[in-house]
């Protein structure tokens, strides 16, 4: 009797176990292989952009970067993003989350207005939005506000040639409103101003 429990027994955990691998590698394939080319091909069919990395290309087809991440302007004749303590290298995402009461903070500021304040004598300080003095959380933000991009007309005017009535009209065709009308603030992305802002100089 004991020798038939014991058998029975392993026979038992036997096909507990059989069980458990059919149910594992049934997962593995679902989880594993069947979603994730389930959920890429419908990304590729309905939003192919998005699903490619909301990529941007210039006039030749090139690459040049994405909506979705920044990229650092340092020429006096593009219009400039916010300031990043990462210069925008998308791997290392993050910013020094400074507080009030930190030196490093004051000091980053101070660096910051003095860089600004050399590069745009024409525009006073007090004229200049904060989150052209401040970085984002990211360190990636591609955007700026309408108001951030405006100020920057005098300098760019000035090194390009182009008139500050034709940038202004640039910067407003540019703007995206907020999201379904509520969500979000006006908003300009930086990349896509300057390949339209090269345009005009080229041509």
């Amino acid at each position: 009797m004991m020798k038939e429990s014991m058998s029975a027994e392993k026979m038992l955990v036997t096909t507990y176990m059989l069980s458990v691998l059919r149910l594992c590698l049934l997962f593995i394939l679902l989880c594993g292989l069947v979603y994730p080319l389930l959920s890429t091909g419908v990304a590729q069919l309905l939003m192919p952009k998005q699903a490619n990395g909301s990529l941007i290309k210039d006039e030749a087809g090139v690459v040049v970067g994405s909506v979705l991440i920044g990229q650092q302007f340092n020429q006096p004749t593009y219009f400039h993003g916010r300031v990043s303590s990462i210069s925008y290298q998308a791997e290392a995402s993050g910013s020094n989350n400074y507080g009030p009461s930190n030196p490093a903070l004051l000091d980053r500021m101070k660096e910051t207005i003095a860089e600004w304040e050399k590069k745009n004598p024409d525009v006073a300080l007090d004229q200049v939005p904060i989150q052209l003095l401040t970085n984002s959380a990211s360190g990636l933000d591609p955007h700026i506000s309408p108001q951030a991009a405006n100020v920057q007309i005098p300098r760019i005017s000035k090194e390009t040639g182009v008139s500050e009535a034709t940038l202004l009209a640039l910067v407003k065709q540019h703007t995206e409103q907020r999201d379904l009308m509520i969500f979000g603030e006006p908003r300009v992305n930086v990349l896509q101003l300057n390949l339209a802002l090269n345009e005009i100089i080229s041509s």
